[in-house]
């Protein structure tokens, strides 16, 4: 009575009193907002009330009705009255929550929690009264006590919903993230999750499903945040700055930190205090005559403290994960800035593969280490404390184990060393190389499918892969090793407990299982820590090569002053500028003294190399200035020379984010001569535009470039070369509308680098450049009457000036979509499919016809191009497991999981063992064969500990075979696709295989197996020794089994998809950011870079919308079954206590101190299931290439094809007819024509009549739709695509050059000799300039031969044809980029060095064809006329007429 009237009632009122001064201060800091009074808050408020009337009400029943007991006890009185005080202060601090906003009241839940469990005892107490005396003896007190105790449930119930929001702070989003309005609860059991979990049982998740992201986790906010700690002065690749600047910026909520930490340490509590109550329950069993209530007292705190222990885990889990995400956003923000300020010596030094790598493989090492990084600084708390225990309980005996975990740290430490050592020099270094190299091939894949070069740079990139899967191998190795050590050394530990203990201290059940349960939960930090530390050494590689990346020289802003539009009429001024490309390289322009009044027209002439374009690009900012002065007054627009168009529709590149204006818009397509091409695009300006306009010819990626600046309607314009890729009359025709005196940027500074001798007459100023100097400047007319090199040079070609205008080219062929007129422009022979979005189907020979009503239905998807990375559904099929486990091989896989079996096995074996030593009776005060007993319990322990590193090894060794299968898999599919392929696939998706799905195959599906495997059979025998123990544990563990698997298929159903759509939504990303570092300079000269940071963080929060609910799945999983794991524990508990009687304490010891583990192996299981089926997903998307359509054999078995073919060189085509796509029109239609041995054919023709498909169907780029093509009287189709490419030689129209040797560029195969290359140079005079370098033939160029003038660049491809020498050479408009001069060489190198070949050339410069032996005109797809040039202009045909347009007659 006393206990219950004192201690039960106070309890609760001390804890609100005590507390409340402190909350109420807490909720005054605190401000969020009034709520209304909602009906939750008025429940609260009654029942509060009627709770506070009983109290009031027993208070005059005592006075009045018991005055008796008075006198024995006031207390009777007085626990009335505070209870219904604290009541109704409970009720004042309802309100002052209402006040301030507080929806859900962690404080308030405690309280009642308390007080009901308080009330429990004198329930029991009451109802057994009433049993025993029956109720009518006292029933007011009895149902006022009943009627109290309902209320208290009801308020405790009441307190786990969360109140409305405050006013004004309602929700707007459209599908907002629950958690903000779950209650405490929920918010710790992860409730809010359900509502998603059912959704994705029913039926797939999809985009729309998923929450928007809450503000605290955008991009925006973390990054403006993020941006004001990353102060000027940048963390000298300091690892500690880095990483405090962006934890500290995830952190801004800085009651994470604590929070963090505080959890751990209550953790740690929970553990130790669930062992001790494992002691007590062991106590229990010992002594005879203990009450049974006890046991059950024990057997529940077990229950309860486990239970706690998961909640804490999980919140600190979830902490860890929203800190994780929050790091992989900051890190994607800061690279993507970086790379829009970077400049250009360290844009050379980190290529886009590293950048994709840095925001992939790096970022997710970061994440995993937020998460396992305090494991770092606890587990050896934990280690500390776990021997302090052993030493209290086993005395000096303790010490050699003690020792033996000393030892093992340092060898640890080694091994964490050398592994971080072998990640860094060289794994990641060759991932870098093989991303790298990866990015270039499918930027130069046509030049690949055209040379036939595909195995040379497959052998590349398997070299890469072999290299870098060496290191993973050496550091699997030395992780097994780590891993069996930890394993081995808690056995090693209790072995030389044993041994050490003298005769007469007998090993007792108490003994042995307390050091057993002490021994496994030192096993916890013991394995967690090698994981821990190698996570830390791989986040520290990972910072340090961020570090290094945002600490790289950035463009200086005092490159070139930016000054308003003044009076004084000089829009650009260079002041004796000198500068280069890098601090330390020599200056690529000397000397530079340039005026340039506002309005005025100057043309930049100079010869291939000789720093046109770096004289723009100084002008820009671009390069480094060394000395000098640049002031550029105004708005400025550039164009590049070679045109950067992004993946967007047409008028989202010309619109370039400034709002439409119709008028100008049409005005500006019309001068830039894009109103016919819009025509024949299938959607006109809405027609998107493949990655880097791979659907456009050279010409209108040009003309696009261009009407984006002049759309701009800016100040400066600066414009490199921009009539280079268009035809002669089309660019006539753009100078005269656009650039010239009379066109529509007349009143603009336009500075104009051209080859194009006919328009220099119209410019104000001429600067003559000359390696990195401007020799001669002036007018057109002063230059002459100079008599200087210009002069000269003028003179030089004053002939063919006149009958040319220097400047055309487009080439593109014309397709009518059935109806509807579409356009595959075949620029560099260029070849693209406009999908349907069906990634599947973006083969072009067995595309279905497209039916007239769907042609009406899908106006939006004409002009679809690229087909967007999409998500599969549903589980992940077993074929998947399948393919992953045949890659490995069945011969490995069993003995794998025999080796874990044995393994479990052994360790079953030596605890029963254990077990029964402890049963053993204690004669004369000791135990009989000690000897034997340890003896056999060495050489289980050592038999486990060599099966676990057998296993850890083998599974590492199998992940490696198995990644290196489906690596290589992926790459021959890629490369055997056609290239059509590669028009609809943005290269992100691709990248994305390559870098990160690789990635999780070489790491993360080996981990998770090993952890599933070793976990699964650990539960196993912790199910045996249960049911050795207790078999009637059996009717509880098989309930519970399944109840764990339902939970399990629930979550996998989800979690699976969210996975997919992660991975999905990643791709946007990679393409973005490619995108962006090819157009950096273009994007910063239009001064776009805020637009696209807010481009790259839609699409970082858009992979984030996916990513935080996949983290929360897990929890949410992991914290419902653990509840179900702890049924286990009360489960063994209980039926340990009901068998008293029965069972010998070893077994008891044995069950209990197994089960206390489960809840950590259930959690486990589960983490590492999902990470397998999660990552599964990767082999999933690795293997979707498998099924795309593919080209033909490379090569044809049992050819009998001689090797000197084509040895005249002879072409036939019969009735040729070709389309880009079934149920297109014909781009080619009945082509019948003899091209003889040695004969030179010049096509020509108007945009999209058809002369590139020409070229195409020759190389079987595109297959025949009907009709034959024979060469030498070859059937082309009869032999291998490679045996057919290696003999015929085309120069492209995009030069392209690989990262690697110049050498490598010529001639991949090594099949020539040194003398062979240096003469191909020198007929492509290229020797002077190649002999030059340091380096010669061994001059490593960047990626994408960026340190070659574009002009150089396309010398090297004329080199390249000059070494393979074949009979039959295609020439697509070969020489875009060079200056008349090097152009008249190039023409007299063709005509003598292929004298004997055939060589059919698809011109725009009409004169380069003139002395050609026949002349084609394409029309439509049809040859409209065709002889040699003097008869065409003889008959006055449409041969004629383009010369006349020409100038040529």
């Amino acid at each position: 009575q006393c206990f219950q009237n004192t201690v039960l009632v106070w309890v609760p009122c001390i804890y609100l009193w005590l507390l409340a001064p402190f909350y109420c201060l807490h909720l005054y800091c605190h401000d969020h907002g009034r709520i209304h009074m909602s009906c939750l808050c008025t429940a609260k408020m009654v029942l509060g009330f009627l709770l506070a009337s009983f109290g009031f009400v027993e208070f005059f029943y005592i006075l009045l009705e018991r005055s008796h007991e008075i006198q024995q006890h006031m207390v009777f009185l007085l626990s009335p009255i505070i209870r219904s005080m604290t009541v109704i202060l409970a009720l004042c601090i309802i309100q002052l929550e209402r006040i301030r906003g507080c929806r859900s009241s962690v404080f308030l839940f405690l309280f009642w929690i308390l007080a009901v469990v308080c009330s429990l005892v004198p329930l029991r107490a009451k109802i057994q009264l009433a049993m025993d005396e029956g109720i009518a003896s006292d029933i007011v007190r009895y149902l006022a006590f009943f009627s109290y105790f309902t209320i208290q449930l009801a308020q405790l119930f009441l307190c786990c919903f969360a109140d409305q929001p405050p006013v004004g702070k309602t929700i707007l989003e459209k599908n907002p993230c629950p958690v903000k309005d779950a209650s405490f609860l929920s918010k710790i059991l992860f409730w809010w999750f359900t509502g998603l979990v059912v959704k994705g049982y029913r039926a797939p998740l999809a985009e729309e499903d998923l929450w928007t992201l809450r503000e605290e986790d955008t991009s925006h906010k973390i990054i403006s945040e993020l941006q004001q700690d990353w102060t000027a002065e940048c963390p000298e690749e300091n690892i500690v700055a880095v990483f405090q600047t962006l934890i500290g910026c995830s952190q801004k909520d800085r009651r994470y930190n604590t929070a963090a930490h505080s959890d751990c340490k209550v953790f740690l509590t929970m553990s130790k205090l669930a062992l001790m109550s494992g002691l007590l329950l062991l106590g229990f069993m010992r002594d005879e005559d203990a009450p049974l209530w006890k046991g059950y007292f024990y057997a529940t705190l077990m229950f309860l403290l486990s239970c706690l222990q998961s909640l804490f885990n999980h919140q600190y889990m979830y902490t860890c994960f929203t800190v994780g995400m929050r790091v992989k956003t900051a890190v994607m923000g800061l690279v993507y800035r970086k790379s829009l300020v970077i400049n250009s010596a360290s844009r050379r030094t980190c290529t886009v593969g590293e950048i994709v790598n840095l925001v992939s493989a790096d970022t997710q090492k970061l994440m995993d280490f937020v998460v396992y990084f305090n494991a770092v600084w606890l587990a050896p708390i934990e280690i500390a404390l776990c021997l302090f225990f052993l030493w209290q309980h086993l005395g000096p005996s303790a010490l050699a184990g003690i020792a033996t975990v000393i030892l093992i740290f340092p060898l640890n430490g080694f091994i964490a060393k050398k592994r971080s050592k072998l990640q860094v020099k060289i794994q990641m270094k060759f991932m870098d190389g093989r991303i790298r190299l990866m990015n270039e091939i499918l930027n130069g894949i046509k030049i690949l499918k055209f040379y036939a070069w595909e195995k040379a740079f497959l052998e590349q990139v398997l070299g890469y892969r072999e290299k870098e899967l060496k290191a993973l191998k050496k550091s699997q190795i030395l992780y097994s090793i780590s891993i069996a050590s930890f394993n081995s050394s808690s056995f090693l530990v209790r072995a030389l407990f044993y041994v050490t203990l003298d005769d007469r201290n007998v090993l007792d059940a108490q003994k042995v299982f307390v050091s057993m349960a002490l021994i496994n939960i030192l096993k916890t930090p013991l394995s967690q820590l090698p994981f821990a530390i190698s996570t830390t050494m791989q986040a520290v590689v990972s910072l340090r090569r961020l570090g290094k990346y945002l600490c790289s020289e950035e463009l200086k802003v005092d490159n070139v002053s930016k000054a308003p539009l003044s009076s004084d009429g000089e829009d650009l001024v260079i002041e004796n500028g000198t500068f280069s490309w890098s601090t330390e390289g020599p200056p690529c322009l000397r000397r530079i003294n340039v005026r340039v009044p506002r309005g005025s027209l100057v043309a930049v002439v100079g010869h291939v190399g000789s720093g046109k374009s770096s004289l723009l690009s100084a002008m820009l900012g671009e390069t480094e200035k060394r000395s000098g002065q640049v002031t550029v007054k105004g708005s400025v627009a550039y164009v590049p020379q070679q045109a950067w168009i992004q993946n967007a529709t047409v008028q989202d590149n010309i619109t370039f984010g400034r709002e439409k204006l119709k008028t100008w818009y049409q005005r500006v397509l019309e001068v830039c001569a894009l109103l016919p091409d819009l025509d024949i695009l299938p959607a006109g300006d809405a027609t998107e535009i493949g990655e880097k306009g791979l659907n456009l010819s050279g010409g209108q990626k040009q003309r696009v470039s261009l009407a984006r600046a002049v759309y701009r309607k800016a100040d400066v314009y600066m414009l490199d070369d921009p009539l280079s890729a268009v035809d002669a009359h089309v660019g006539q025709h753009i100078f005269d509308k656009v650039i010239g005196p009379k066109g529509v940027l007349r009143d603009k500074t336009r500075i104009l680098v051209t080859h194009g001798m006919s328009f220099l007459p119209q410019a104000d100023l001429i600067l003559v450049l000359v390696d990195g100097e401007i020799t001669e400047s002036g007018s057109y007319q002063e230059l002459l009457s100079r008599h200087g090199a210009f002069a000269d040079f003028i003179h030089t070609f004053a002939n063919t000036e006149r009958k040319e205008s220097a400047i055309q080219r487009d080439v593109s062929a014309v397709i009518k979509m059935c109806g509807i007129p579409s356009i595959q422009s075949y620029e560099t022979f260029g070849l693209s499919v406009l999908s349907r979005g069906d990634s599947t189907n973006t083969n072009l020979q067995n595309m279905e016809p497209v039916s007239e009503e769907e042609q009406e239905q899908v106006p939006e998807d004409l002009g679809k191009l690229t087909v967007v990375d999409k998500a599969r559904t549903g589980r992940v099929r077993l074929e998947m497991y399948k393919k992953y486990f045949k890659t490995i091989g069945l011969a490995i896989i069993i003995p794998i999981v025999f080796l874990y079996a044995f393994q479990q096995g052994a360790s079953l074996a030596y605890n029963y063992w254990l077990s029964m030593w402890a049963d053993d009776p204690v004669v004369n005060g000791t135990q009989i064969d000690t000897d034997l007993k340890l003896a056999v319990f060495g050489a289980l322990g050592f038999v486990q500990g060599i099966a676990i590193f057998g296993t850890t090894v083998a599974i590492s060794i199998c992940g490696i075979i198995a990644s290196r299968h489906l690596h290589m898999d992926l790459l021959i599919n890629v490369l055997r696709s056609p290239m059509s392929f590669f028009e609809s696939t943005p290269s992100g998706n691709l990248l994305n295989r390559f870098a990160k799905e690789i990635d999780a195959i070489d790491c993360m599906v080996p981990e998770g197996l090993k952890m599933m495997l070793s976990y699964v059979f650990k539960l196993m025998e912790v199910c045996i020794i249960v049911l050795m123990a207790t078999p009637f544990a059996a009717v509880i563990i098989l309930p519970l089994a399944f109840l764990y698997a339902f939970v399990q298929s629930f979550y996998v159903a989800t979690s699976c998809q969210l996975r997919r759509l992660e991975a999905v939504s990643r791709s946007p990303i990679y393409t973005h950011f490619n995108e962006t570092v090819q157009g950096a300079s273009v994007i910063r000269a239009f001064g776009e870079q805020s637009r696209f940071i807010l481009q790259a963080n839609k699409r970082v929060d858009f992979n984030q919308t996916s990513y935080f609910p996949r983290f929360v799945a897990t929890r949410w999983l992991a914290v419902n079954l653990e509840f179900v794991g702890n049924g286990v524990v009360l489960a063994a508990a209980i039926l340990s206590v009901m068998g008293k009687s029965t069972l010998s304490p070893g077994i008891v010891g044995l069950a209990v101190s197994h089960s206390l583990q489960v809840t950590g192996i259930l959690s486990w299981i589960v983490r590492s299931w999902t990470d397998v089926e999660n990552n599964i997903v990767s082999v999933e998307r690795v293997n979707e290439y498998a099924e795309t359509a593919k080209e033909a054999s490379w090569s044809k078995e049992g050819s009998t094809l001689p090797l000197a073919w084509p040895q005249t060189g002879t072409i036939e085509f019969q009735d040729y007819g070709l389309q880009y796509r079934k149920g297109l029109e014909l781009a080619l239609k009945g082509i019948t024509l003899n091209i003889h041995e040695r004969e030179k054919v010049g096509i020509v023709g108007r945009t999209g009549a058809g002369k590139s498909s020409l070229a195409l169907g020759i190389f079987r780029i595109l297959e025949a739709a009907k009709g034959r093509i024979f060469i030498d009287g070859v059937n082309i189709e009869d032999i291998g695509l490679h045996d057919l490419r290696s003999r015929i030689t085309i120069i492209p129209q995009d030069p392209v050059l690989f990262s690697g040797s110049l050498r490598m560029n010529l001639d991949p195969f090594d099949t020539y000799t040194d003398e062979e290359v240096w003469s191909s140079l020198e007929l492509a005079h290229l020797k002077n300039f190649v002999s030059n370098l340091p380096d010669k033939l061994n001059h490593e160029c960047s990626e994408g031969g960026e340190n070659l003038s574009l002009g150089q660049r396309q010398l090297v491809c004329l080199a390249r044809a000059l070494l393979r020498k074949t009979k039959i050479l295609v020439l697509d408009e070969a020489t875009a980029a060079v200056d008349l001069e090097t152009d008249t060489l190039i023409q007299s190198t063709i005509r003598t060095q292929f004298e004997d070949c055939t060589v059919l050339t698809i011109a725009h410069r009409l004169n380069t064809i003139m002395d050609y032996t026949r002349v084609i005109v394409m029309d439509r797809g049809h040859i409209s006329e065709m002889d040699s040039p003097a008869n065409l202009i003889t008959q006055r045909g449409q041969f004629y007429r383009m010369c006349r347009e020409a100038g040529l007659v």
